[in-house]
């Protein structure tokens, strides 16, 4: 497992930098998101201030941050841990994305400029060369970068702000419930597919493509019981 997120983290700390409960949150937000962090990570606060260097006032105001972006759960008197959702909010997680990532495809379908198809089409090429890579950290940054760009650029703001939310949740339940077996989710001509019907301007096919991204990615699921056992110290390599 990369520990690249945290070198970087380090690198600011050696500087000098001052790190803010907003630097806290990007960075265990990006690790959750890169599948780094996995559901039900504890994030005790001492640990996560020497990690990052700071009071454990400021590690509180990250935690309490996370937890309102439904990335780790804050509960009275117990250490956080990175968000575990059961099968039920995974599938409804899935079914609200189904719904609002197909109408954003579907209402930009056509209206992308020159500037950011070639954005997607670089995006999509670089993941399909981490997958062949076997670079799977990689793989996963450039296809959630794909699916940003969309929620960046809906016509719709609000769908754009829930989608933006939705890839996050998505994110967790796939770290949390992908097969043991399963080196990769990744779905070859999927995003390909996709692009070419924003390009084309085909909102109902661009939404079709997204639904059976979507549904594809929720068949590779094992939604049996997990049980999140790793310790941040192991993920940081500190301990």
């Amino acid at each position: 497992m990369s520990n690249a997120w945290h070198e970087e983290v380090l690198a600011q700390v050696k500087a000098g930098a001052r790190i803010s409960d907003g630097d806290i949150v990007r960075q265990v937000r990006r690790a959750v998101l890169m599948q780094r962090l996995p559901p039900g990570t504890r994030l005790p606060e001492v640990t996560l201030g020497d990690v990052f260097g700071v009071s454990r006032s400021v590690v509180r105001k990250a935690l309490t941050r996370l937890a309102s972006e439904h990335v780790v759960d804050q509960r009275p008197n117990q250490v956080a841990r990175v968000r575990a959702p059961d099968t039920d909010e995974t599938l409804e997680t899935f079914a609200a994305r189904r719904l609002v990532e197909g109408e954003v495809a579907a209402l930009t379908a056509g209206r992308l400029g020159a500037g950011t198809l070639v954005q997607l089409e670089d995006r999509v090429g670089r993941e399909r060369e981490a997958f062949l890579a076997s670079d799977e950290a990689s793989r996963i940054e450039h296809s959630l970068a794909i699916h940003h760009l969309l929620a960046e650029h809906s016509p719709n703001r609000v769908l754009g702000a829930m989608l933006t939310d939705l890839i996050l949740r998505t994110s967790i339940v796939i770290a949390l419930y992908k097969r043991p077996s399963l080196g990769s989710c990744y779905l070859e001509g999927d995003h390909t597919a996709l692009l070419e019907h924003l390009s084309r301007g085909d909102g109902e096919a661009a939404r079709r493509a997204v639904e059976r991204h979507l549904d594809s990615l929720k068949g590779l699921l094992d939604l049996g019981a997990r049980e999140g056992s790793i310790d941040l110290k192991a993920i940081l390599g500190a301990g």
